[in-house]
């Protein structure tokens, strides 16, 4: 079973190939019928990976007809200029596919979470979150990650402020409490919420700096009934290994 899905990873990324060579090589536009007699590629497995590459913008669609895409040109670029969602979109998209649980990368507005990234766990029972959509730094793991990666200024100005809304009876919203917290995941690199913004959702946080620059971080949402003792190592583990792939990437511009 494991040997047939990596089969078929292999032959989606060969024809993902296939038909950007194919495109690139042309000086004229063509349509997705020529595509699929040209590469003999299933119309229907042919229109999804159509949709991706132009959606990563690898191709652009005028009408009926493809043609190569401005990401070929960043790609090709000595410093590709991509955005911090770009950079982010395929971390998130691992995380989520790896535990199956809703993986997000947030940055700050002011003393709020905005979600940049998201990919929603496949599960009947999961957390979902909107991009866009904002957060208290207090009450969500990836805000609390934030909040310890500040410096002590930055924190005292903070907790001046902000008033902090209680959301649920777990809810850690005092400074003591805060600080206390913040010191741990400090020590620790995560950080962790329980039923504190939502209830029945357990919460990872792990803040990412690149070039001495907190620029946000990652989240991982899980349902209480599949949190185990397990599967928190597991996140942890892979949290951490994530964060540190994107800060040992080239700084941002």
């Amino acid at each position: 079973m494991k040997d047939s899905a990596q089969s078929a990873s292999v032959k989606s990324a060969t024809r993902t190939l296939d038909i950007i060579e194919l495109v690139v090589s042309r000086n004229t536009p063509i349509v997705a019928q020529d595509i699929a007699t040209a590469l003999g590629i299933p119309v229907s497995s042919l229109s999804y990976l159509l949709g991706t590459l132009v959606d990563r913008g690898y191709l652009a669609r005028e009408g009926r007809y493809y043609r190569p895409g401005p990401g070929l040109e960043r790609l090709q670029a000595p410093q590709p200029a991509f955005t911090l969602a770009e950079r982010v979109a395929p971390l998130v998209r691992t995380l989520r596919v790896q535990l199956d649980e809703t993986a997000s990368f947030f940055v700050q507005r002011g003393w709020e979470l905005e979600a940049l990234v998201t990919e929603s766990s496949q599960q009947a029972l999961r957390y979902a979150v909107q991009i866009g959509s904002s957060a208290p730094l207090h009450a969500v793991a990836a805000g609390k990650a934030i909040l310890a990666a500040m410096d002590d200024d930055q924190l005292d100005l903070y907790f001046i402020s902000t008033q902090r809304e209680v959301f649920t009876l777990t809810t850690i919203s005092t400074e003591p409490e805060l600080r206390e917290e913040i010191a741990e995941i400090r020590r620790s690199g995560i950080a962790r919420t329980h039923e504190e913004y939502t209830p029945g959702i357990r919460g990872l946080g792990r803040a990412v700096t690149i070039g001495g620059k907190v620029v946000g971080a990652f989240g991982i949402a899980m349902p209480l009934v599949r949190a185990d003792a397990e599967l928190e190592r597991r996140a942890t583990s892979l949290l951490l290994r994530t964060a540190e792939l994107l800060e040992d990437d080239r700084p941002l511009a």
